[in-house]
């Protein structure tokens, strides 16, 4: 296909990146493209096809840490200015063998049995959620339930006080804006992020709590710990990266379950469902569409394109999640699909540490909510919609739904 040129900031790619994905997928599978930012263009490479996805996110040739590809002034041109330059200074941005030792110290924080120990306590906020939602007939189902429920997840997880969780979202908020109209505002939100949770790894040194923030102050495996940039740099990544995948999920999800009525039912009717149900939503609405933060460190050839040090590499989650090589009829939505080896989680030794808490809200969010309100209908179409404008995260700007068909609230009249 001519003139095929990929656009990560285009309103077509936000409002459809799977279209605009599977396009590239099919005619123009490794794509390269110039990607301009901050008044600079980098070299780019965009991947869509799920082998070659798989193949990138194992392949040693490429580093997470831009320090190994980029200079101390291109880094602040692309990324932030040096007195935040902590949002780069986790594992997710590190080769082994730091990363190693970075996940095994925060893995602690992470354990099977410490996730199990959060059930009952989610639950318990999903139980609020929905009562304080079954006041009104009609709501903004992101901002009454999809966006608080991890918030306040991940703020009781953290020891984040209730006074304090309206600004700590606020900063939330900003952090994980990625236009270049707002990069003061983002940077100013950081500082302020820096400095807040600056205080609580204080206190906890102290005086250790039972919650996240001491967990990882005092996380210590042959001597190592975390230190403090490591200690702001892995509560951001905790906070951004794992709040909004979930927020995207259970919002997103949502949508595709209300707009496919009879995998809906199918649910409502078979709760036990959930867990095949949560892997199908993740593939399907694929939170996280794109991945960057990559960088060969080396010249190589792939497949007859000829990668040069310091490219960046995109990987197009959204687009490997549905490959008709991978996935008998990708464009069906299907609660009961097995085997579902999607990558919305990522693959390899950066696999989301964060994956079974977002499955975990996830399954207990969909069954509660199909429980309380199983008349849930959208009250817009589809296309009147607003997403996010962020090429990587996919997610809602709003999504209006009543929680009973008018017919069952004509008493009500």
């Amino acid at each position: 296909m001519e003139n095929l040129m990929f656009h990560p900031h285009a309103k077509e790619f936000h409002e459809n990146p799977f279209s605009v994905l599977g396009r590239f997928r099919e005619h123009a599978p490794i794509h390269r493209f110039e990607l301009h930012r901050f008044g600079s263009t980098y070299p780019a490479w965009l991947i869509t096809r799920y082998d070659d996805c798989m193949a990138f996110l194992k392949d040693n040739r490429i580093t997470r840490d831009v320090k190994n590809v980029m200079s101390k002034e291109q880094i602040e041109m692309l990324n932030v200015s040096e007195d935040v330059d902590f949002v780069s200074d986790h594992m997710l941005a590190k080769d082994t063998p730091d990363h190693t030792r970075l996940r095994s110290l925060v893995h602690q924080a992470f354990t099977p049995r410490t996730i199990e120990n959060l059930r009952i306590s989610i639950e318990q906020i999903t139980e609020r959620l929905l009562d304080e939602m079954e006041k009104e007939n009609e709501t903004d189902f992101m901002a009454s339930f999809a966006s608080p429920l991890p918030f306040i997840v991940i703020s009781e997880m953290m020891g984040i006080p209730k006074e304090d969780r309206a600004q700590f979202q606020i900063w939330t908020n900003a952090m994980v804006d990625t236009s270049e109209a707002n990069r003061e505002l983002t940077n100013q939100a950081l500082r302020e992020f820096k400095d807040y949770v600056g205080k609580l790894i204080h206190e906890r040194r102290i005086q250790p709590k039972d919650d996240l923030i001491s967990k990882l102050v005092h996380a210590e495996e042959d001597g190592q710990t975390l230190s403090e940039k490591e200690l702001y740099s892995m509560l951001f990544l905790l906070v951004v990266a794992g709040l909004e995948t979930t927020v995207n999920l259970i919002g997103s999800g949502t949508l595709a379950l209300l707009q496919h009525k009879g995998e809906l039912e199918k649910l409502k009717l078979h709760p036990e469902m959930i867990d095949t149900a949560v892997e199908e939503l993740l593939r399907y609405t694929s939170p996280v569409v794109m991945m960057a933060n990559r960088w060969a460190i080396e010249d190589f050839s792939y497949q007859g394109h000829s990668i040069k040090k310091g490219d960046m590499i995109f990987i197009g989650i959204g687009s490997a999640n549905r490959d008709p090589e991978r996935f008998e009829n990708p464009e069906t939505f299907d609660i009961t699909r097995t085997p579902n080896r999607h990558i919305s989680f990522g693959f390899g030794i950066h696999f989301c540490l964060g994956a079974p808490l977002a499955r975990l809200e996830g399954q207990i969010a969909f069954n509660a909510l199909l429980k309380r309100f199983p008349q849930i209908e959208l009250t817009v179409t589809p296309e009147e919609l607003k997403w996010r404008k962020n090429a990587f995260l996919r997610g809602l700007e709003s999504l209006p739904v009543s929680l009973a068909r008018k017919d069952s609230l004509s008493h009500l009249s």
